[in-house]
């Protein structure tokens, strides 16, 4: 209980602490007009801009109040007991790496995303589980007006895993059998649209597995072969829906996100609801109802 409180006071004051004028970084002291070598004179101005090329992709949080009734399976004997609310965190960048290549004015971008959930309520606060989701596409820009706004076309490679290696392929397999394999792991290429129309943007995407699906063979039937999500900014106000669903075993997942600029500059109050299956792949085919609270620093 002691740990809730200090988070909720510390998302506090992230979200609504008064603005306050911040200290000039220590580089904005250093004299560049004196420097003779014009291309070192660059150099040193765009390492006094703290210029980054990794960009947010998806969004960037940290939600120390997830909860859900679901029972989270525990897979091994030392994991003990897991609490139905914990702490869930999410690490999402891109970089672009080329550009035009085809004369289609279309831009390469590589990603790495990590999602993870924490387990910070119970002793030693372990780690349930982390996605590790390192992804490569290109995007053709279209700007056509008509079709509801058509604004690019996506298509690329995705791979995401939980970092666990496959206790049936090793020499352990049968010394152990109340330990459950815990890898997975699936390998997609994805084709994805992207509309536009004021305020609303729509982004609809197709998947297709490559690959072995040994650790998780029949984990389509939950994740389906498609994505819709949609995004709605009304003022300073974002509202997001996700929806996927695999028809023919009528199963399938449904998020929402709500976010909202806070006091200091780059800091979100963030909230998510997710119904279905497949919120992470340790527990892909368990459907839960899921409640988190907190804060993002990207949308």
């Amino acid at each position: 209980m002691q740990k809730i409180i200090f988070l909720l006071l510390g998302i506090s004051f992230l979200l609504y602490a008064g603005e306050k004028e911040q200290p000039k970084p220590l580089k904005e002291v250093v004299n560049t007009e004196d420097i003779e070598d014009e291309k070192a004179q660059n150099s040193i101005t765009e390492w006094i801009s703290e210029t980054f090329g990794l960009k947010p992709y998806r969004p960037n949080y940290l939600l120390p109040l997830s909860y859900t009734s679901h029972n989270y399976t525990v897979y091994t004997p030392t994991d003990g007991e897991y609490k139905n609310y914990e702490a869930e965190f999410q690490i999402s960048f891109k970089v672009a790496f080329g550009e035009n290549l085809l004369g289609l004015n279309e831009i390469y971008y590589g990603t790495y995303t990590q999602h993870s959930f924490w387990q910070l309520y119970i002793d030693s606060s372990p780690f349930r589980e982390t996605n590790y989701n390192p992804e490569f596409f290109v995007v053709i820009p279209w700007g056509s007006k008509e079709y509801f706004g058509l604004k690019s076309f996506e298509f690329g490679y995705t791979h995401i895993s939980n970092g666990q290696g496959n206790i049936n392929e090793t020499d352990n397999a049968g010394k152990y059998p109340e330990i459950q394999n815990r890898s997975r792991s699936i390998n997609r290429i994805y084709a994805k649209i992207t509309m536009q129309q004021n305020a609303f943007i729509l982004k609809a995407q197709l998947w297709y597995p490559i690959g072995g699906l040994d650790d998780n063979p029949d984990i389509m039937d939950y994740l389906g072969y498609g994505q819709i999500d949609m995004m709605y900014f009304y003022k300073k106000h974002l509202v997001t829906f996700m929806g996927r669903a695999s028809v023919a075993h009528q199963k399938g997942a449904f998020e929402m996100t709500y976010s909202h600029p806070g006091r200091l500059k780059g800091v979100y109050f963030f909230a998510k609801i997710f119904s279905g299956y497949g919120e992470s792949l340790i527990d892909y085919n368990n459907r839960l109802t899921k409640y988190s609270v907190g804060f993002s620093f990207s949308r």
